[in-house]
């Protein structure tokens, strides 16, 4: 996650590296068509993960039950965020021959913050009572298990080889399937939570496996971490900037608005989840696939591109929601389709436009990555107000307005900020380390 060196120097604009970590015996990259199939799978496989156990756990709790499991998931759901954040959207930034070092130096790091992490949430489960509490103390336990797993994802993909990704976390899937598929009905959420983490081991396992070509050799150091001025600590203000905006908007509409709005905007926005697997894909993996470009003009066509191609994806997608069947959208979302649909022409301009928005914070997470905080910040701020305000103007069809507003303005702040990059010269070839 950290930079090359014990300094954490800001990285490079990308340049060509070797074909693997560990040097011309390594492993070899796959090509990137395939590269990219299976960032995409993956991404793919791990929101499905995600998905599913919300959706067994609701089939196999009581409803009591189900919100303390949902309290619970609520709470991973922001420590994962941030050690993706803090951890993961670093590693991804990294090249050159020190990868294993780096992918080494995170999978300790996330192990010894989550063991921290974990001890609190079990403090904090003893001194809550009831279900809550033994499902907090059970996330506490786990917690290591399914944070290092995850982690492993972010090791892969600034290694190239997001097919061994795609394999620990396939083989994830199927054990949270065939963990939690033999419960009882009314399973308490403890007892859910903790065969959930469980179930992560064998795709823990698999993970550290499959990285140990990589980091055969290599030491571990996690100090970078700790010292001020990571570039981790940006992406974490990032995190928690667009994280707690969203959930401002989500409270500040609820306390001005219906609850009709609120259901209306929550179904129009999931039906769009799939693109959210490729948003997520992009950032996730993009960055090593970037760094077989040469230069910043490559890298923002390669990015310019990839953005057109979303902003398309988004829209047709739109309108294939729009010219859905009454029939069958109310079995998507019941009696929330008609509400729904009447937004789905904001919502999919929305997603249209922040493919173009993915794309630009992406070039510059990859050219000059301390200039996306300011972005950020300002636009998801901004985002929050035109919700609002639309919503006091035009009711949900203006909320939702507002919110594409927003994504246009960042996406068109993002690639102005782009557009005003100094190209910066290709790094040279670093000089062959001498042999021990």
């Amino acid at each position: 996650m950290t930079t090359a060196g014990p300094a954490g120097p800001a990285p490079r604009v990308p340049g060509p590296r070797p074909a693997a970590a560990t040097g011309a015996a390594g492993p070899r990259e796959p090509r990137r068509a395939v590269a990219v199939l299976a960032s995409v799978l993956d991404q793919a496989a791990s929101s499905l993960t995600n998905i599913l156990v919300l959706v067994l756990a609701a089939r196999l709790s009581s409803a009591d039950g189900f919100a303390a499991f949902s309290m619970v998931y609520v709470a991973f759901s922001v420590l994962l965020g941030a050690n993706m954040a803090y951890v993961g959207q670093t590693v991804v930034l990294e090249r050159g021959a020190g990868l294993g070092a780096v992918c080494r130096s995170a999978v300790a790091f996330t192990g010894l913050g989550s063991l921290v992490a974990g001890a609190l949430l079990a403090v904090a489960g003893l001194v809550l009572a009831g279900p809550s509490g033994g499902a907090f103390l059970a996330l506490g336990a786990v917690l290591p298990l399914v944070l290092c797993q995850d982690g492993l994802r972010y090791c892969f993909s600034a290694l190239r080889q997001p097919q061994r990704a795609l394999a620990a976390d396939t083989l994830r899937l199927a054990c949270v399937l065939g963990a939690l598929l033999p419960q009882p009905h009314g399973t308490g959420p403890g007892r859910l939570v903790l065969v959930w983490g469980l179930s992560a081991v064998p795709a823990l396992a698999l993970g550290l496996w499959l990285l140990r070509p990589f980091v055969a050799g290599a030491r571990a150091d996690v100090r970078p971490y700790l010292r001020r001025g990571h570039l981790g600590q940006r992406f974490l203000v990032e995190f928690a900037v667009g994280n707690g905006s969203s959930q401002l908007a989500v409270f500040g509409l609820g306390v001005v608005a219906t609850p009709l709005a609120v259901g209306a905007l929550r179904g129009a926005t999931t039906l769009f989840g799939p693109l959210n697997v490729l948003f997520n894909s992009a950032n996730a993996f993009g960055p090593p696939l970037l760094g077989r470009f040469r230069g910043k003009r490559a890298v923002v066509r390669a990015t310019a591109a990839l953005g057109g191609v979303l902003a398309l994806v988004g829209a047709g997608w739109g309108a294939v929601l729009y010219a859905l069947p009454d029939r069958l959208g109310r079995q998507l979302l019941g009696a929330t389709w008609s509400s729904a649909a009447a937004l789905l022409p904001a919502t999919g301009a929305q997603y249209a436009v922040m493919g173009l928005g993915t794309c630009a914070l992406l070039t510059l997470r990859v050219l000059s990555p301390k200039a996306t905080l300011s972005v950020q910040v300002v636009f998801s701020v901004l985002s929050v107000a035109f919700l609002l305000a639309g919503y006091v103007l035009w009711g949900a069809a203006g909320a939702a307005w507002g919110l594409a507003l927003g994504s246009a303005l960042k996406a068109a702040a993002a690639w102005s900020r782009v557009a005003r990059l100094t190209p910066t010269a290709e790094p040279a070839e670093p000089a062959p380390a001498p042999a021990a």
